[in-house]
C-alpha cells in the first residue's frame, strides 16, 4: 500500500485526522493567547509580555516532564483506541473550560488551561506512535510516520494562523477563538470512534503512580538498550533544531527582511512546505524499508543549508518593507526562503526513519514507555533550546550567526550518532554507493 493509500485506509486514516485536529487545536488556542497576552492581557495585569509568552511555553511543556510516565505505562496496560477516545473526550471540557477562560479574561485561569492542553498532548503522544505498529506493517511504518509529521507541522501552521486570525477579529475574537476550539475537540473526539481497536501491550503491568520514580525508571529502561537510547537521542536533536529554527524564523523575517505579518507567515509556510516534501521523499527513497541510512543525509543536508543561511543571512534590507506581494523581488528573502524549504526537507529525511526505527525495534511490551520516555528527552532538548537561543541573543549573536552555529554543531551531533550506532553511517553509504545490503 502506497504512502496516500494509508490516508484511505480505515487503520490508519482515523488516528491521522485525531492527530492533525488536536495539533491544530493546540496552536489555535496557543497562538490566540500569544496575542491576547501581547495586546491586553499582559497590561492588564502590569507584566513584560515578552515574559509571559516565554513562560506560556514552559507551562505547555511541564506536564511532558511530570506525566509523561503514567501516560506510557497505561498506553502499554489498556486498549489503545478506548485511551485514546477518552483523551479526547477530556480535550472537550478542556477547551469548554478555555472559552470560559477567554471569556473572563483570567490569565491565571488560561495558563492553568494551557497546562491542561499539555497534559492531555503528554498523554496522547505515547498512543499515538505505540499504536502505529499494531495497525500498519513494518513496510508501511516509514510512510505512516512521514504523513504524520507532515500533518503536525501542517497542523501547527494553521493552527497558529487560524489562531492569530480570530483573536484580531474586533469585538468578537474571544467568542470565535472560543467556539473553534470547542468545536475542534468535538470533531477530534467523533472521529476518535472510528479508530480500530489494539490490544494492549503487557495487562498485567502494575501502575507506578510515584511521577518523580516512575519518570527516573522510565529513562532508566529506555537507556537499556544502547540502540534504542541513540535513536532516542537523535529523535530529541532533531526537535532542539526544529524549535531552534522555528522560534528564530519570525524575527529574522520582521527585524532582518523588514516584512510584514503576511511576509512573515510565508517564510513560517517554507519550513512546513519542506517537512511535507521531504517526508514524501523518505517514504519513496526508503522502498517500503525502514532505512536509517537516510538519517546521515538529512543530517549533513540539513547543515550545508543552515550554513548557507548563515552565509547570506546578514545581507542588505530592502528598501522597502516586505509584503506578500514583493516578497520574492528580494533576493536574500526568496533565498532565505529556500534554504528554509531545504531545511525542513532534510530534516523530515532525517527524522522520519528515525520514529519508524524506535517503533518497530522496541518490543510491543514496552513500547508506549518508550516512546513517553522520548516525550520526556524531547521536551528536555526544546527546553535547551529555548535557554541556548535566548542566552546567545543576550549575548549580541546575529540569527543568522545561530544557524551556523547550529548547523556545525549538528555537524558534531552526527559524527557522534554515527559513532554510537554505525548502522546510520554503513547504510549511508550503501545508499550512496548503490550497495544494498
Amino acid at each position: 500500500m502506497s504512502q496516500f493509500q494509508l490516508l484511505r485506509s480505515t487503520r490508519f486514516a482515523p488516528l491521522f485526522v485525531v492527530q492533525f485536529l488536536g495539533a491544530f487545536n493546540d496552536n489555535v488556542f496557543r497562538f490566540a493567547l500569544i496575542i491576547f497576552i501581547s495586546f491586553s492581557l499582559a497590561e492588564s495585569v502590569g507584566t513584560d509580555p515578552g515574559t509571559l509568552v516565554v513562560l506560556s511555553g514552559g507551562i505547555f511543556i511541564l506536564p511532558f516532564f511530570l506525566f509523561s510516565a503514567l501516560a506510557g505505562q497505561i498506553a502499554d496496560k489498556y486498549e489503545k483506541s478506548r485511551i485514546i477516545k477518552n483523551v479526547k473526550f477530556a480535550e472537550i471540557f478542556i477547551m469548554l473550560f478555555a472559552a470560559m477562560a477567554f471569556w473572563i479574561g483570567n490569565l491565571a485561569l488560561l495558563f492553568f488551561v494551557l497546562f491542561l492542553m499539555g497534559s492531555q498532548s503528554a498523554f496522547f503522544g505515547p498512543l499515538k506512535y505505540a499504536i502505529l505498529p499494531q495497525h500498519l506493517e513494518q513496510r508501511e511504518l516509514t510512510g505512516g510516520n512521514g504523513l504524520i509529521q507532515m500533518g503536525t507541522y501542517t497542523a501547527i501552521l494553521l493552527g497558529g494562523i487560524v489562531g492569530g486570525m480570530l483573536a484580531a477579529v474586533a469585538g468578537i475574537g474571544t467568542v470565535a477563538v472560543a467556539l473553534c476550539v470547542v468545536m475542534l475537540a468535538i470533531c477530534g473526539w467523533l472521529m476518535a470512534h472510528r479508530i480500530p481497536q489494539a490490544a494492549p501491550s503487557d495487562s498485567t503491568l502494575e501502575l507506578e503512580w510515584n511521577l518523580a520514580a516512575a519518570t527516573w525508571r522510565l529513562l532508566q529502561i529506555a537507556a537499556s538498550n544502547r540502540v534504542t537510547l541513540v535513536i532516542i537521542l537523535a529523535i530529541s536533536w532533531f526537535w532542539f533544531l526544529g524549535a531552534t529554527f522555528l522560534s528564530l524564523v519570525p524575527t529574522y523575517a520582521k527585524e532582518t527582511l523588514y516584512a510584514d505579518e503576511r511576509a512573515v507567515t510565508m517564510m513560517n509556510v517554507a519550513f512546513t512546505v519542506g517537512i511535507g516534501f521531504g517526508s514524501l521523499l523518505c517514504e519513496r527513497s526508503s522502498r517500503g524499508r525502514i532505512e536509517l541510512g537516510l538519517v546521515p543525509l538529512g543530517a549533513l543536508g540539513v547543515s550545508l543549508f543552515s550554513l548557507d543561511f548563515f552565509l547570506h543571512g546578514n545581507a542588505y534590507s530592502p528598501a522597502a518593507q516586505l509584503t506578500g506581494t514583493t516578497f520574492f523581488s528580494h533576493h536574500p528573502a526568496t533565498r532565505a526562503f529556500c534554504d528554509l524549504v531545504l531545511i525542513g526537507g532534510f530534516g523530515a529525511i532525517f527524522i522520519v526513519p528515525l520514529y519508524a526505527a524506535l517503533q518497530a525495534r522496541v518490543t510491543e511490551e514496552f513500547r508506549a514507555r518508550i516512546m513517553a520516555a522520548l516525550n520526556v528527552t524531547n521536551a528536555a532538548f526544546m527546553v535547551t533550546s529555548a535557554l541556548f537561543t535566548m542566552v546567545l541573543l543576550a549575548n549580541g549573536a546575529s540569527i543568522a550567526g545561530i544557524f551556523g552555529l547550529v548547523a556545525l554543531l549538528n555537524l558534531v551531533a552526527l559524527i557522534i550518532l554515527s559513532v554510537a550506532l554505525p548502522e546510520f553511517a554503513d547504510r549511508a553509504w550503501a545508499i550512496v554507493l548503490h550497495r544494498e545490503k
